[in-house]
């Protein structure tokens, strides 16, 4: 039976409609739902590296939560006589031995342990991949600005909460990494003692108190600002709509793709699972931080062939190629061969990345609204920045292993450090040169199947004897593709003053325009499918032509 029936003759409904119908009754709920069950989600496989940093965070909390039951978060010494013979007898941290004993006594400990570590890299790999798909395409563009600058804080918070969960076991390893981190504190001028005992709670690493809070600011402080990120970054993303490719039929001001549900939300199912799967898999079949193997930590040893993880290799690299430079005034020297490298360097990169839409909006002048993503080859300028930026990156991440490169293809030291201080200033510039030839190239190819069509692969020959390769009109998929461009009013005519002083809006202006046209002006070496300016040759009534 449903459910009894009422004095007035009506039934009565089961406990949990009328809690449902109660709980819309006051929240909305319902009109909620059927607003956005609906809404349009498009399909590309770009779109799910977000995705995959997203499950990962999931995967780093639950696998987090277990490991926080077992793990001991304490600096007092004690002497191992755990199972690990090869450490029975030797004095260490009772942080470093509960580590030990997660690996060895409890059940699925390791297991934990490794998909934590793997979860914590494939988490800052995937935020990162983001991050250059959102850059190369200009999903950063408004309205987007503010999800773009959460992006970049969620980046550099993961990257602080990435070391301080690798720090945790003090082991040899990661307190040489602590060593490293306290010398770069210590490189602040005026106020570096004073952020080291703050942050470590004394001397390090004689100070019992600074496990604990570390343990904190990784379980809770770190944490609970990225869950908060997190969700903003989705709430924004929910209200701003999804970006989509171009394409047959899009427009800048409607989005296609599935509803939510039930498309969406079967196949994000479906991903978390899979990034779980290859997480645990990795944990079982790949090792990583073998915690065992470098013992406890001692001030007076470092392991050989030391290496961080990925994420803060750029920071080793920068520090081993930096020169010998200080300056003493007053008594004070200031170490500038670590606060340039360790404490400028990234303060700068991190300031820079969060401002550059803001910096692209202000040179091209565009205030549009935009839901349509850019080819990377229409955007040659923004693309080659971006080949700048990953070259100059990739040149200090390999850096930080020039002791390795150094041993293994018997090159000197010195060699590989010379090598990477004059790759810091040439590689970007020849990652920029040569990107930007391809994306120019690239646009060229394009203009050329849309006069020209696309090769058919048939060959017909002619009345005089010769051959020819017919060619086809493109699919109209690859043909609206073809057609996207950047509007021409966006280039910026050069000012005309009627008094050529040097006032700073004079400057101003210059700078502004010879921006402008850096970014947009290709006219001089491609007059198609790309940002520049199309009047030349007649390309702009061509494109009328085509376009009626």
């Amino acid at each position: 039976m449903a459910g009894r029936d009422r004095a007035d003759g009506r039934q009565r409904l089961p406990a949990g409609w009328r809690l449902a119908y109660g709980v819309n009754d006051r929240l909305g709920s319902t009109e909620f739902m059927s607003r956005n069950i609906k809404k349009a989600f498009p399909k590309h496989w770009s779109f799910l590296l977000g995705e995959i940093a997203l499950y990962s965070f999931i995967v780093l909390i639950l696998t987090g939560v277990f490991l926080t039951l077992f793990f001991k978060p304490s600096g007092t010494e004690i002497v191992y006589d755990g199972s690990y013979t090869q450490l029975r007898g030797v004095k260490m941290s009772e942080a470093y031995a509960s580590a030990l004993d997660l690996s060895f006594d409890v059940r699925g400990g390791l297991l934990m342990r490794q998909i934590h570590h793997w979860a914590a890299n494939i988490f800052l790999a995937a935020i990162s991949v983001h991050l250059l798909r959102i850059f190369f395409t200009g999903a950063f563009r408004k309205p987007r600005e503010v999800n773009w600058l959460i992006g970049v804080t969620l980046f550099a918070l993961s990257v602080l909460e990435g070391f301080a969960g690798y720090s945790l076991p003090d082991d040899l390893l990661s307190g040489t990494g602590l060593r490293i981190a306290e010398g770069i504190l210590l490189s602040v001028p005026v106020v570096g003692t004073y952020l080291t005992f703050w942050a470590f709670g004394g001397q390090f690493p004689a100070s019992e108190s600074f496990i604990p809070r570390l343990f904190t600011v990784h379980i809770l402080l770190v944490p609970g600002i990225l869950l908060a990120l997190i969700t903003a970054h989705l709430m924004i993303l929910w209200h701003q709509t999804h970006t989509q490719w171009p394409g047959k039929g899009r427009r800048e001001q409607a989005v296609q793709g599935e509803p939510t549900f039930p498309s969406f939300l079967a196949q994000s199912g479906a991903y978390f699972l899979y990034t779980f799967g290859f997480l645990a898999g990795l944990a079982a079949f790949v090792q990583i931080n073998p915690i065992w193997l470098y013992g406890p930590y001692d001030p007076g040893e470092v392991s050989f062939g030391s290496q961080p993880d990925w994420y803060i290799a750029f920071l080793e690299g920068s520090l081993r190629i930096m020169g010998r430079l200080s300056t003493t005034v007053a008594g004070h020297t200031v170490s500038w061969n670590v606060l340039l490298p360790a404490v400028v360097l990234p303060m700068v990169f991190f300031t820079l990345i969060g401002l550059y839409p803001f910096f692209e909006r202000w040179a091209t002048g565009d205030e549009r609204v935009h839901h349509l993503l850019d080819r990377p080859r229409n955007a040659a300028t923004r693309t080659a920045i971006g080949a700048a930026v990953i070259a100059w990156y990739g040149n200090l991440w390999a850096a930080g292993g020039n002791d390795i490169l150094s041993n293994t293809f018997k090159i000197p030291l010195f060699w590989t450090t010379w090598f990477f201080r004059i790759g810091f200033f040439a590689f970007p510039v020849l990652a920029f040169a040569v990107a930007r030839r391809v994306c120019l190239s690239l646009q060229r190819r394009d203009l050329q199947q849309r006069e020209e069509g696309v090769e058919s692969g048939l060959i017909s020959l002619t009345p005089e004897g010769g051959f020819t390769e017919r060619h086809e009109r493109p699919r109209p998929e690859q043909a609206a593709i073809l057609r996207t461009r950047q509007p021409r009013e966006l280039v910026a005519a050069y000012p005309h003053h009627i008094i050529p002083l040097p006032t700073p809006g004079r400057v101003r202006t210059q700078a502004r325009t010879r921006t402008n046209r850096f970014y947009l002006n290709y006219q001089t070496e491609s007059y198609g499918g790309g940002q520049g300016d199309l009047k030349r040759d007649g390309a702009v009534e061509k494109e009328k032509k085509d376009d009626s």
